[in-house]
């Protein structure tokens, strides 16, 4: 039986604060396999919320870095990516205050994560951990384009009118297209490998000095080329198609990166390390917790606010109802409101009514909290056997 299943089996009626103990009694755990405290940054992807590394972060990010009394720290990730301007201010708080910084990735870290990853001098994964590339994404006319592959495409384009002319379906293309545009996406582009090409060298790097295979010193240039390199690898969108890809253990080693294999070569730190990262999936899918910041001795958790709306009230008639209503109290400042749930096309908003949200996550409109009333959708398609209808 694997970990999760014995935790789901064991903590099946536990309370929060029993799983807490345990998932800090394993976090106390690798630091002292490690002999340096442990700071831990993590996300929930599946919740319908701010998931991704972004601004607001560094505050919180900041006050747990201060609980670390360690020379040395080792920050444990678990995130879908974000804006690589908030990792560079992350990085430059752990970079002024420790010298020796080491990156562990018990699962995935991807996008603006890898970006994170390349500024430890050590990276520690293990069989089933995960980066991603870091090709930027830059959203355009409401859609969402890989910096790398949009570019790429553009020099398709020119290349095909040097060759054979203007095809004329590429007119409408070129038209949509302005040039503050295009150096839009050539700056994304070079500021996540700029980032990478920086941090290789400067912490990666620091301490190779000799070749492995043949004893001979390092020199810059050599740094400096291994590090554009593997920059040029991770941001090249044709090697892995799709943003979302996971870049293995193996596939960084092909790139000639060192990765610590703590799998492989530490099986009491793998299974602290396997060990605190169910309990942590596990806090997540019990919860409405979406992000946690933590050390071995202190705590910042945000979550989505979980609603216990009435069961909705469905019209009685023979025809199949428009809509149906449902009472929601919020649990922050107990505001009570009344929400509507379409059930056929264009249904009009009725007076004193609330719109059902599109992410199931109600924003209470006197203290701003976010309800997740997902339970209210599920309840009502149940009771009916139709679909909400959300416009």
């Amino acid at each position: 039986m694997g970990y999760f299943s014995s935790y789901i089996d064991k903590y099946a009626n536990a309370t929060f604060e029993e799983i807490t103990k345990e998932r800090k009694a394993q976090l106390a755990n690798i630091a002292r396999i490690r002999e340096r405290d442990v700071l831990v940054y993590a996300s929930d992807p599946t919740k319908n919320a701010h998931t991704e590394i972004y601004p607001p972060d560094l505050l919180i990010f900041k006050d747990q870095l201060s609980f670390i009394s360690t020379e040395n720290v080792d920050i444990l990730l678990e995130t879908p990516g974000g804006i690589a301007e908030t990792v560079e201010d992350m990085v430059n708080l752990i970079r002024e205050k420790f010298d020796k910084v080491g990156i562990i990735i018990p699962g995935s870290a991807k996008s603006a994560g890898t970006i994170f990853a390349m500024a430890g001098d050590e990276i520690l994964m293990g069989d089933s951990s995960a980066l991603g590339p870091i090709d930027a994404q830059i959203m355009t006319n409401g859609k969402r384009f890989s910096a790398d592959a949009f570019l790429d495409g553009l020099e398709k384009i020119k290349r095909d009118v040097l060759t054979q002319g203007l095809n004329p379906a590429y007119i409408p293309i070129l038209q949509n297209i302005s040039p503050g545009e295009i150096q839009h996406f050539e700056n994304a582009q070079n500021f996540s490998r700029t980032l990478v090409r920086q941090w290789l060298k400067t912490y990666k790097f620091k301490y190779w000095y000799k070749h492995s295979s043949t004893g001979l010193d390092v020199t810059d240039q050599e740094k400096d080329e291994r590090a554009d390199t593997i920059a040029a690898n991770l941001c090249r969108h044709s090697d892995w198609l799709t943003h979302g890809r996971s870049i293995r253990i193996k596939d960084l080693e092909d790139m000639r990166l060192q990765i610590f294999n703590y799998s492989k070569d530490h099986p009491e730190l793998c299974e602290a390390i396997e060990r605190y990262y169910n309990l942590l999936r596990l806090t997540f899918d019990k919860t409405g917790i979406y992000k946690i910041f933590e050390t071995q001795n202190s705590q910042v958790y945000q979550s989505i606010t979980q609603a216990i709306p009435s069961n909705p009230n469905v019209p009685i008639g023979g025809n199949t109802p428009e809509f149906a209503t449902a009472d929601i109290t919020c649990p922050q400042c107990q505001a009570m409101f009344k929400i509507q749930l379409n059930l056929q096309e264009n249904i009009k908003l009725q007076n004193g009514l609330e719109p059902y949200p599109k992410n199931d996550v109600f924003i209470c409109k006197r203290c701003t909290a976010q309800i997740d009333i997902s339970s209210l959708r599920m309840q009502l398609e149940a009771q009916t056997g139709l679909k909400l209808i959300i416009s």
